[in-house]
C-alpha cells in the first residue's frame, strides 16, 4: 500500500513551497497525498491564484477560517482539522513553515497519534515576541521529520535535543522558484506595471510588528520615500497592510498596487534594482535571483543571506534603508549557492517512503 499523506496549507508561502512537492507526490507510486486547505489566507489575490499559478491540485477538505485573532483562528482550525484526521486517517501529517496552519496541523496531528512531518524546520529569529517563532519552535517540538533548508538550521535543532529524523534537504522554495521562471514571461510583466530592468525598486510590507504600530509604518514608508530619489517604489500591498496605511503619508513614487502572484512577484523581483521586504521567503528568493534584498526587520531566520552581504537588516529606520539602498545599489558580493540545488521534494518524499 502506497503511504498515504495530508498536507495541510492556508497561507501564500505554503501554497509555493507545497507545489513542487504536490508534483512529486503526484509523479509516484509509493506515495499519495491530498491537500488540506484552512482557509487563513482566502482572497484570490492570496489564495486561489497561486493555485492556478502553480498548478496546485484543488483541496480535497476546505476548513474556510478566515481571519480573527491567533487565537479564534488556530482553534478553529484545531477543530476542523481533528474532524479531517478522524475521517481520512492518514500515516502522517505534512506541515510547512511558521503559520498557525503549520501549528495547528502539527498540534491536532500530535494529539491524534499520527506522525507529522515539518518542511523548513529548525529556523530561529531568536525573537519570541513574533507568532512566527513560536509557531515554528513548537512544530519541530511535535514533529516526527523534521527538513531543513541548510545546516545551520540542522544545527539549530541539534543544540535543542532533536537529532532523530533531521535532514538537510534543500528548500523547496528553491524547486518552485525554477519551475516559476521556467513558464514566466518577465518582459510582458514589466510592461504591464511600467517598469524598466532595474530601474525600480520592489517592496512588501505585511509583518505586524511592522504594520499594527502606525509610526512604525509610516518610518518605513519614509524609507521608501527616500529609495524613489533613485527609482520608483512597486509597493503591493498584503490585505492586512492596506487598510493601515489610509491616513499615512503615500510617498509620491510609491506605487500602491494590489496583491501579486508568484509568477509576477518572481519576475518583479528578478528584475528589482533591489528588494525591500520584511518577508521571510521573498528573502531567500531574491537571493537566488541575485537581486539584493533589504529586509526591514532587526533579525532574520535566513541569516546566511546577511553573511554574504546580499541581504542587510535595517529595522524600521529610514536612514538606515536609505543607507542599505545606498550600498545595495553600488556593491556587489560573491554568491554563494544557499538552500539546495532544487531537488528538495524528490528528497523528501524519499525519506518519509524509506523511513
Amino acid at each position: 500500500m502506497p503511504l498515504k499523506t495530508l498536507t495541510v496549507v492556508g497561507a501564500r508561502p505554503e501554497f509555493v513551497q507545497t507545489a513542487p512537492l504536490a508534483r512529486e507526490i503526484t509523479a509516484r507510486k509509493d506515495i499519495v497525498g491530498a491537500l488540506v486547505h484552512t482557509g487563513q489566507h482566502y482572497d484570490y489575490e492570496m489564495s486561489q491564484v497561486f493555485f492556478s499559478q502553480l498548478e496546485l491540485p484543488e483541496p480535497a477538505h476546505h476548513l474556510n477560517v478566515g481571519s480573527g485573532s491567533h487565537g479564534v483562528q488556530t482553534g478553529a482550525m484545531l477543530a476542523g482539522l481533528d474532524d479531517v484526521y478522524l475521517t481520512e486517517r492518514p500515516d502522517l501529517v505534512i506541515t510547512h513553515g511558521d503559520t498557525n496552519s503549520t501549528l495547528a496541523a502539527a498540534l491536532s496531528a500530535a494529539k491524534l497519534g499520527i506522525p507529522v512531518a515539518h518542511v523548513e524546520a529548525g529556523l530561529r529569529s531568536w525573537n519570541r515576541t513574533m507568532p512566527e517563532e513560536l509557531n515554528r519552535v513548537v512544530t519541530d517540538h511535535l514533529s516526527t521529520w523534521l527538513f531543513c533548508p541548510g545546516e545551520v538550521a540542522a544545527d539549530n535543532l541539534r543544540a535543542e535535543g532533536l537529532r532523530n529524523c533531521v535532514h538537510v534537504v534543500g528548500d523547496l522554495m528553491r524547486d518552485s522558484l525554477l519551475w516559476t521562471m521556467r513558464t514566466v514571461d518577465v518582459a510582458q510583466t514589466l510592461e504591464r506595471f511600467g517598469v524598466a530592468p532595474g530601474r525600480f525598486f520592489l517592496a512588501t510590507v505585511h509583518r505586524a510588528e511592522n504594520t499594527d504600530d502606525a509610526g512604525r509604518l509610516q518610518s518605513i514608508l519614509e524609507g521608501l520615500r527616500r529609495a524613489t530619489i533613485h527609482y520608483p517604489v512597486v509597493f503591493p500591498a498584503h490585505p492586512r497592510t492596506r487598510p493601515l496605511l489610509e491616513g499615512l503619508d503615500m510617498p509620491t513614487g510609491v506605487r500602491l498596487v494590489e496583491p501579486i502572484g508568484h509568477a509576477d512577484a518572481m519576475a518583479l523581483a528578478g528584475e528589482a534594482a533591489a528588494v525591500l521586504t520584511d518577508s521571510g521567503g521573498l528573502q531567500k528568493e531574491v537571493y537566488w535571483l541575485k537581486t539584493p534584498c533589504i529586509t526591514m526587520r532587526n533579525e532574520t531566520e535566513w541569516i546566511e543571506t546577511v553573511e554574504t552581504g546580499w541581504n542587510r537588516l535595517t529595522g524600521a529606520d529610514p536612514l538606515a534603508i536609505e543607507a542599505a539602498v545606498e550600498a545595495a545599489l553600488r556593491e556587489r558580493h560573491p554568491h554563494p549557492e544557499l538552500y539546495g540545488d532544487g531537488n528538495a521534494a524528490r528528497r523528501i518524499v524519499d525519506h518519509l517512503v524509506t523511513s
